[in-house]
């Protein structure tokens, strides 16, 4: 029943305050046609990240974890002109749906995917100077979340922000005994980001159409 009724929460406040979108739907069919997992954020989680996005004044923003393109397109329609998004995908199938959701949205100039794993292309974009980005967005494999933060920092500025998802699983991440890679992922990282004293972090949990889970927020307060 809890599940009914954060879903019917959920689609209450995103019929009040998140009109129809041709481009963010039709990316969500795209994924469903093509067989993707149907993890990507909600609609008004979606709308959340675009509006943080605008509030930092993000005009270079990075995401780990493309699935198929629809944080993409929330978060790069937040960026003024002038700005990027770099998405990070590593399998093939997910990344030719994003390509071809982002080319739907119009946002092809504005979008850059790259292909690969994560733990391979974030030293290729420090490797770069690809930074510094304003906000970093972080929603891939849960296991390697530990090493995408650590990356993370090496490119994201001083006022920066660094958002991660799926962080509460249910509430499985308070099982410190748990064999599920993802779950000591996540553990992992919580630590790391109590430790870390270059942010000022928090966590949430949230519940909705997605089922019971949260972010944790991570702002950069100084130069790394």
């Amino acid at each position: 029943m809890s599940e009914a009724l954060w879903t019917a929460v959920d689609d209450y406040i995103a019929d009040l305050l998140i009109p129809a979108d041709p481009a963010l739907e039709a990316a969500l069919a795209a994924s469903r046609e093509a067989g993707l997992p149907p993890i990507a954020v909600a609609p008004n989680q979606g709308k959340l990240l675009h509006l943080i996005a605008r509030l930092q004044g993000a005009r270079n923003i990075l995401e780990i974890g493309a699935l198929g393109g629809y944080s993409a397109i929330w978060l790069a329609r937040a960026l003024p002109a002038g700005g990027r998004l770099i998405t990070l995908e590593s399998d093939p199938k997910h990344a030719e749906v994003t390509r071809a959701n982002i080319l739907r949205a119009g946002l092809s100039d504005v979008v850059e995917l790259r292909l690969g794993r994560a733990l391979d292309t974030l030293p290729q974009l420090i490797a770069e100077g690809a930074g510094p980005f304003d906000l970093i967005f972080i929603d891939a494999d849960k296991q390697n979340i530990p090493a995408y933060f650590t990356l993370s920092l090496k490119l994201c500025r001083r006022g920066g922000l660094i958002i991660v998802d799926n962080v509460v699983r249910k509430g499985a991440v308070i099982d410190a005994d748990s064999l599920d890679p993802d779950i000591q992922g996540v553990r992992q990282f919580n630590k790391l980001l109590a430790a870390e004293p270059r942010v000022s972090a928090t966590a949430i949990q949230t519940v909705g159409v997605k089922g019971h889970d949260g972010f944790a927020f991570a702002l950069v307060t100084a130069d790394l």
